[in-house]
């Protein structure tokens, strides 16, 4: 049996207790089976008037470019806002959430590591809680199996859903897998769009959506960015020209041949370049593991670590000379601290870095790798052209655009009439 924990303020479990379909969960106030008398549309007392939106989060990047919304919905106040975290990436959600003071009101359970028995769990628990605390609207980000499942379960439920990071494409459902798929389903079903950028914008509108539903709002993950470079003091770091190349990979698609190439570039590379520091955090998947120690392992400055928290990532980011990856995040991150990126993949949902010019999209082959890489070690005026580029993806005030649409679409205006009497 499955249990969904609902936390008090502190961030305490307070237990649970049987709602049904299987599934448990026990309002915080007052440790019962049903919900209090006087309980607003939240399930708590003193709730009544207020709209309440729930986040629905379960991996590392929904946390960093949900917890900047988060914020600025609790900082207006006029919202009651219930984060629920459905456990997708266990592992590495608590220091994320630490890392953005973010204490989840509700968590889902999983009970084994397959997304498929995954997908199955949470959406029965997501089900169930939607129905017995009615939301007034459903807040997702990207493309993940806990978006598509919020999303999803709200769409039962009549709860009208606003998807974050609305309108990337690659039009390719096997690259990204299952991420191109997904948020293209997200979007059927999505009542406010929330693009990042014009591109992600127009992309909706060719296919039929209203325009009056879509908003430009730039991309939170800068306002993640910022928050925490201002909070733990992360700043771009002096002589960072000359500084360490960071290296992620990670996408199934490239399992087999394309990451033995990706690998054999970096080795290649290496080897031309001794002097110069190779920082690869290696994603904890056997594939990739087994792989980047065969290749990787006797490179004297290959430096191959466990993966970086979202902490380390911006520290490494900030004395990085270049970025080698796959990563979609990476894509976004790297340009505000003026690092040039080298995209990994044959195609991007995120073209406007490569249109920006501060990044290039090489491919997985081995060939395209080092001689991008080499152009830009051995062409200081090359490197400095993307370094200078500026960040297309926002100016860190998205999460604040994004609040005040769902205030303008939630909170009542008075009437001419309430207003004279």
């Amino acid at each position: 049996m499955s249990t969904v924990h609902c936390c008090t303020a502190a961030g305490e479990i307070a237990g649970n207790s049987s709602v049904g379909c299987g599934i448990r969960t026990q309002c915080a106030s007052t440790g019962s089976n049903e919900l209090p008398a006087n309980a607003g549309r939240a399930g708590r007392p003193g709730a009544v008037d207020q709209p309440v939106i729930g986040i629905v989060c379960g991996t590392r990047p929904e946390i960093i470019k949900l917890a900047p919304v988060y914020h600025a919905l609790r900082a207006q106040g006029w919202a009651r806002v219930v984060w629920v975290h459905t456990g997708q990436h266990a592992d590495m959600a608590e220091h994320m959430l630490g890392c953005f003071d973010i204490v989840p009101d509700l968590r889902l359970t999983r009970s084994g590591a397959g997304i498929e028995q995954f997908s199955i769990e949470c959406r029965a628990q997501l089900g169930q809680l939607m129905a017995a605390q009615p939301w007034d609207m459903c807040v997702v980000q990207g493309d993940t199996e806990s978006a598509f499942l919020g999303a999803l379960c709200a769409f039962y439920r009549r709860i009208p859903v606003a998807h974050v990071e609305a309108g990337l494409r690659t039009y390719n459902l096997e690259r990204p897998f299952p991420e191109e798929g997904l948020r293209q389903m997200i979007s059927r079903i999505t009542a406010l769009h929330f693009a990042p950028t014009e591109r992600a914008r127009d992309a909706l509108l060719r296919e039929g959506l209203r325009d009056a539903d879509i908003l430009v709002t730039g991309n939170t993950v800068v306002d993640a960015q910022l928050w925490t470079s201002d909070k733990y003091g992360i700043k771009r770091e002096p002589g960072a020209s000359k500084g360490p190349i960071v290296v992620t990979v990670h996408r199934r698609e490239h399992w087999g041949g394309e990451m033995q190439e990706i690998f054999e570039a970096v080795a290649e590379v290496a080897r031309e370049h001794p002097d110069r520091q190779v920082r690869f955090p290696v994603h904890l998947n056997p594939v990739v593991q087994r792989a980047a120690r065969d290749i990787l392992g006797d490179v004297p400055n290959v430096e191959l670590t466990a993966p970086f928290d979202y902490l380390e990532m911006q520290r490494a980011l900030a004395g990085a000379s270049l970025v080698l990856t796959d990563s979609g995040g990476l894509q976004e991150e790297a340009p505000t601290f003026g690092v040039p990126v080298l995209v990994l993949r044959h195609e991007t949902e995120r073209p406007e870095c490569v249109e920006a010019g501060c990044a290039a999209l090489v491919g997985p082959h081995r060939e395209g790798i080092v001689r991008e890489v080499r152009r830009l070690l051995n062409d200081e005026l090359a490197w400095r052209r993307m370094q200078a580029s500026t960040n297309p993806f926002g100016d860190g005030r998205a999460s604040q655009r994004i609040a005040d649409v769902l205030a303008a679409h939630l909170v009542p205006v008075p009437s001419t009439e309430a207003v004279a009497a």
